[in-house]
């Protein structure tokens, strides 16, 4: 890993609705000047916590009143922001994260890996008689199932977060916008007091279950510096069926737009300025967290003052590294065979 991550280079231009006039100010450095004091955290999360038991083996189809057969299964941490909180410590970011977890099982199980990292959890509040959100995927060769019990992964409200808390940091994200339906009326109002605050902020909205992509979501990009999504989830964020078109209507609201493409890599679009990365080629287990890996990664490397090819290709490898093991987070618990798989692609944490 490298020594202690650097100043920030450059200050952030003033909120604009043109975010094009914004990107075009802002140097070809990604960090973003802020405070003269260090920060505690490099990066603070406010967002869910759940537990992901994945079935593989299952048949493709699923009949009715037949009793079916897996052939493996994980319990692991989920929760894409849980995911990246956790792999974000395990590359050497220091993270604060404010959730809410039931006071139950799955929730000692789901916080004992998040300390384990060097995740900061001290803000994260055990809810008396609530359940800890479960998500069971039903993995495949080529596709999955997902369904999820929500639990507490809703319950985070904007009234109880620390904003002092949240505010000691250099950048705030979230994760699962859609998935905190109690926070998200007021996630723009967030983003604001953390602009305000002087921190850059970033988004990875996931999936929609209800697939409407609205409530609020235009509003909120507003203040993003990076949005994060997956091809899919681009061309829904932006209302239309071809990815050029999505990538260049969000890259007019956003000043950096950052694509996730699978196996065609990534890219990343900075007012007209394109850049793509190459996909890692590794022997999968499965694709469980490997987008919330991506933004850890990418994350990472961007608070450190990376050139944007340089935090692609971060974010790539560590997608990469994150589907050689169950779940989204194993990889990143063994720090040897972290260390080992970054040294074998010359990539420097």
């Amino acid at each position: 890993m490298e020594g202690e991550i650097p100043r920030p280079l450059v200050k952030h231009a003033e909120l604009r609705d043109d975010a094009r006039s914004r990107a075009g100010r802002q140097t070809k450095g990604s960090v973003i000047q802020r405070k003269q004091m260090t920060p505690r955290f490099d990066v603070t999360i406010a967002g869910e916590i759940n537990m992901d038991l994945i079935l593989y083996g299952v048949p493709e189809e699923l009949p009715r009143e037949r009793e079916l057969l897996a052939d493996r299964m994980m319990l692991t941490l989920g929760g894409s922001s849980a995911i990246l909180a956790h792999n974000l410590a395990a590359l050497g970011s220091r993270v604060g994260f404010q959730s809410r977890i039931g006071d139950d099982d799955f929730g000692n199980i789901a916080l004992q890996p998040l300390q384990q990292s060097g995740v900061d959890v001290s803000k994260v509040h055990r809810a008396q008689d609530a359940k800890t959100g479960l998500t069971v995927i039903l993995q495949r060769e080529e596709w999955r199932n997902m369904v999820t019990y929500s639990g507490t992964i809703a319950d985070l409200q904007f009234e109880e977060l620390d904003f002092q808390y949240l505010t000691s940091s250099r950048h705030f994200h979230v994760s699962s916008f859609y998935l905190q339906r109690k926070l998200r009326p007021r996630i723009p109002e967030l983003f604001r007091k953390m602009k305000e605050a002087g921190l850059t902020v970033s988004l990875d909205t996931n999936d929609d279950p209800d697939d409407g992509w609205e409530g609020g979501l235009r509003e909120a990009l507003r203040y993003v510096d990076i949005f994060m999504p997956n091809e899919r989830e681009a061309q829904k964020a932006a209302g239309v069926d071809d990815l050029e078109a999505a990538v260049q209507k969000l890259a007019a609201i956003v000043p950096l737009v950052v694509v996730k493409l699978g196996r065609d890599g990534s890219m990343a679009q900075r007012g007209k300025e394109r850049f793509k990365g190459a996909a890692v080629s590794v022997e999968a287990v499965d694709p469980v967290g490997a987008g919330d890996s991506f933004d850890a990664g990418f994350l990472h490397k961007y608070l450190q003052g990376g050139e944007l090819p340089d935090c692609l290709a971060a974010g790539n490898l560590a997608g990469a590294f994150s589907a050689t093991r169950p779940g989204g987070t194993e990889a990143f618990r063994d720090a040897e065979y972290l260390q080992r798989f970054f040294a074998d692609h010359k990539v420097k944490k």
